[in-house]
């Protein structure tokens, strides 16, 4: 028979099949496990529990994720900056077909986030971290293979870039997996930080390939996936040694059924476009655009972008906390809103300097906006109504808006390709952007921030 369990131990499988023996369990700091690295027993809002081994268990695991979320991101984002130097690779590509190449991945990556999400209940977070960390083998790989080849058919190219949605994907089951194991008062932390730590490896990828792929006088644009293929099977092995998986997660399709009948889901999956939708889309595109405009700039600096956006996605909910999320998002877009404008005068005037400010305003925007509209989530329902039903509601609109944002990273660089090609500039794209900004600026003061309304009244 299994070891008792008690509301202070954790226990995980020993023995296949199910059938877990006392002696073939193993109790390490109060925590039993059994084979596979399943734990039964998990309890971290019981204090007793949490000091008694559960803190630790669940700090390690968040480790291993944050670094696996991290390569996720750095292959989802890895065409970004691959695609500016196809033409030096010998690949003649238009600007619609590049754009292409750089959208294609987001719009895997969102619609892959749903299913990922629900993989771990079923496959174990410590099993599909495992899985989804060798799955980035595959577009790392395919892409090592394929820009050696500038004769390849572009279909078959933009069928190699779709691959890298897979990284994408890697965050919605990343943040399902996390908010298991840490209690409602620590959870906010913990994702936080996962979701940060997966966000730099945009900026990582960017700063990094640039540097890896130069030789001699031409480049080696194939090392571009090669470089990241240590690392990947490092964060599987990790994974599989000292990742747990947690028979305790269930998948909860009522809390998705709830959040699809709450006219809030709708609404902030339509603001997160705008906020983390924003910061995928440029981060793909500002080395393309930066390429484009400016060729005789260096294109390592492009990776400022991205790590702006990342490390600004604390802070905006940090301020949400003290001043209302509300708040911070309508002036979040208002500031995208005048970075898009920036642009368009950068552009009118030939000046990369305030181009490159104007992108970077951008980007730190795109990040404030992205933790203020994630902490109004749970405020929305609670002031909509409350109580279990709510927490159900709340996270399943996490789960949605995450996804339905992601879209905008498949929005923006076709929406510059458009602008590109009906009039041969970028400023058209951004003149709609700004529109869309002030839209979304109306609907966030409308629905949560005007005075009188009940969303205003409690604060959110």
């Amino acid at each position: 028979m299994s070891a008792p369990v008690t509301p202070t131990s954790i226990t995980e499988p020993t023995t296949d099949h199910g059938a877990a023996t006392a002696a073939a369990s193993a109790t390490v700091g109060g925590i039993t496990r059994r084979s596979g690295r399943w734990i039964d027993h998990w309890d971290p809002e019981d204090p007793t529990f949490w000091r008694g081994g559960g803190a630790k268990v669940a700090g390690r695991n968040l480790r291993i994720s944050i670094f696996a979320e991290f390569l996720g991101f750095s292959v989802w984002a890895l065409w970004s900056i691959v695609v500016p130097q196809l033409g030096a690779a010998g690949f003649a590509l238009t600007v619609d077909q590049q754009f292409w190449l750089i959208a294609v991945p987001s719009l895997v990556g969102a619609t892959l986030r749903i299913p990922y999400t629900f993989a771990v209940p079923v496959f174990g977070g410590r099993n599909w971290t495992v899985v989804s960390a060798l799955l980035l083998l595959l577009p790392t790989i395919a892409l090592a293979v394929a820009v050696q080849h500038p004769q390849i058919p572009f279909g078959a190219l933009l069928a190699i870039a779709a691959l890298a949605g897979v990284g994408g994907g890697n965050f919605a089951s990343s943040m399902a997996n996390i908010s298991f194991f840490f209690p409602e008062r620590e959870k906010g932390r913990a994702l936080g930080l996962n979701a940060a730590g997966g966000n730099l490896g945009t900026a990582a990828v960017q700063f990094a390939v640039p540097l890896v792929i130069v030789t001699g006088a031409g480049i080696a644009l194939e090392r571009a996936g090669l470089m990241l293929i240590p690392f990947i099977l490092l964060a599987a092995f990790l994974a599989w040694r000292s990742m747990d998986n947690l028979s305790t997660a269930t998948a909860d399709l009522r809390s998705f059924a709830a959040a699809t009948r709450n006219r809030h889901t709708w609404i902030i999956s339509f603001l997160y476009i705008g906020t983390f939708g924003s910061f995928i889309g440029y981060s793909g595109v500002f080395p393309t655009l930066l390429r484009g405009q400016f060729p005789t700039v260096t294109l390592s600096i492009a990776f400022l972008g991205a790590l702006v956006g990342s490390v600004s996605r604390p802070l905006g909910g940090i301020i949400a906390d003290r001043v209302g999320g509300a708040r911070v998002t309508i002036a979040s877009f208002v500031v995208m809103g005048l970075g898009a404008a920036g642009a368009i005068a950068a552009l009118d005037r030939g000046s990369f300097g305030l181009f490159f400010a104007s992108f970077l305003v951008l980007f730190v925007a795109t990040g404030v906006g992205n933790g203020s509209t994630y902490r109004m989530i749970p405020a929305v329902f609670r002031a909509d109504g409350g109580g279990p039903a709510a927490v159900k509601a709340a996270a399943g609109c996490i789960g949605i808006a995450g996804a339905i944002g992601a879209f905008g990273g498949f929005l923006i660089p076709r929406g510059f390709a458009a602008s590109n090609e009906l009039a041969g500039s970028l400023a058209p794209a951004l003149a709609i952007f700004i529109a869309v900004y002030a839209a979304m600026a109306v609907v966030t003061w409308a629905v949560y921030a005007r005075r009188g309304s009940a969303m205003a009244t409690a604060g959110i």
